[in-house]
């Protein structure tokens, strides 16, 4: 599913109109809680990889809640 839908958009090299995909919503999601924990200075500890991970997991429980699959 995308948060966003996709966009033609002409190629200049090919010249012809192509289909530009949309954000995945699971990637909007994560992208949200990431905003939201790295602005948590208690809880942000610099460590890009963990604050990553746990932006998807928060992503991932979104998606579960959005479907119905608390």
């Amino acid at each position: 599913m995308k948060a966003f839908p996709g966009t033609p958009t002409f190629d200049q090299d090919a010249n012809r109109t192509v289909w530009q995909e949309g954000m995945d919503l699971r990637d909007y999601f994560a992208a949200k809680a990431m905003q939201a924990l790295v602005t948590q200075q208690d809880w942000f500890n610099g460590d890009w990889h963990l604050e990553a991970s746990a932006a998807y997991e928060i992503a991932d429980k979104m998606m579960e809640a959005r479907n119905g699959n608390q």
